[in-house]
């Protein structure tokens, strides 16, 4: 049996269900996923299409910049996930909108160099320029 896990937004309209492990969990410095959340920066984890299933209302897409397509939900407003055609076949959903949050931990940071001056954090992983994580 496959172990899985949930997520899903603050009013819980948006839902989904991912089948672990995953393929990554990253931070992601870059402009426009701070924007998204509204965070100094996001924690997210790729997962390849075949592991993971809305299980809720799907929620809605906006497509932030060619090849990339985010999406929140339209009740709440909560970002969910982010996609590009540059790493076609992975979903990017926000750890954050997990229901275990504390089961992923970040092993990189991608877009690094377009860290927020005033973030700092040591904790030794490393660092790649670019959101492309699966190039590194």
């Amino acid at each position: 049996m496959t172990e899985t896990t949930k997520g899903h937004c603050l009013c819980k309209a948006v839902s989904f269900e991912i089948d672990l492990p995953v393929r990554a969990c990253v931070n992601c410095h870059c402009d426009s996923c701070r924007r998204q959340c509204s965070s100094p920066m996001t924690t997210y984890v790729g997962i390849t299409d075949e592991k993971w299933r809305w299980t809720g209302k799907e929620p809605k897409i906006y497509k932030s910049s060619p090849g990339v397509e985010r999406s929140f939900c339209e009740n709440c407003g909560t970002p969910i996930s982010f996609r590009s055609e540059g790493m076609s076949g992975v979903m990017h959903l926000y750890v954050a909108a997990m229901e275990e949050p504390e089961q992923f931990e970040p092993t990189l940071h991608v877009s690094h160099e377009e860290k927020l001056s005033w973030l700092h954090l040591d904790h030794g992983l490393p660092t790649h320029e670019g959101p492309d994580y699966t190039k590194a």
